[in-house]
């Protein structure tokens, strides 16, 4: 299968096998998931949603207003479609929980094939550590929706301490979302 370029702003560019970034917005960086529950779905349907359709999980992290993904695309994937199933999803239950009916949730996309391994570590990092580069915790093991543990628990050590090696803070990334979450015990939520 050949690379499939989707002609919009901004340009996707699906890769079959490669590794993708990619960030998803709300639209207006609304901070539509803002308690544990909302996170919870966030983080549920999307990686749920990747995984089912044969993308491996690498890295991630879902915050108030958005969500970054390190994926490995399978040979066969849809890129486009899968994201429209998950962003309806998303929109749907969303709604319902804030009894909202019809307001559009997610707005946009962009994704990056990455192609080379020093692009790889540095994102991969990037990704982990984006609850620390937003402010939202001091240590990205902290923060219940991100990779941080998992990656840590499911990967040898020393590839965890290559990835961690690299400058997480000099990726140029869509990335310019306030965001705000306090820790609560049990109880995370966004403050208001």
């Amino acid at each position: 299968m050949k690379e499939v370029d989707w002609h919009h702003a901004p340009v996707h560019r699906f890769v079959p096998g490669a590794v993708h970034m990619v960030t998803a917005s709300t639209l207006h960086k609304t901070h539509v998931f803002r308690d544990n529950r909302r996170f919870s779905l966030f983080m549920r349907v999307v990686l749920e949603g990747f995984s089912g359709q044969g993308w491996r999980l690498h890295a991630w992290a879902f915050l108030s207003n958005h969500y970054h993904l390190i994926v490995q695309a399978p040979d066969d994937g849809d890129f486009t479609c899968l994201l429209r199933e998950l962003h309806s999803k998303l929109a749907l239950e969303a709604n319902r929980m804030d009894e909202t009916p019809k307001r559009q949730v997610m707005y946009q996309f962009w994704d990056r094939c990455i192609s080379d391994d020093n692009s790889y570590y540095a994102r991969m990092n990037y990704v982990i550590q984006n609850p620390v580069k937003h402010g939202l915790v001091e240590d990205a093991r902290l923060y219940p929706y991100g990779s941080a543990v998992w990656f840590e628990k499911n990967n040898r050590k020393s590839f965890c301490r290559r990835v961690f090696s690299y400058k997480w803070d000099k990726v140029q990334e869509q990335d310019d979302f306030d965001v705000v979450w306090k820790s609560k015990g049990e109880h995370d939520v966004l403050s208001e």
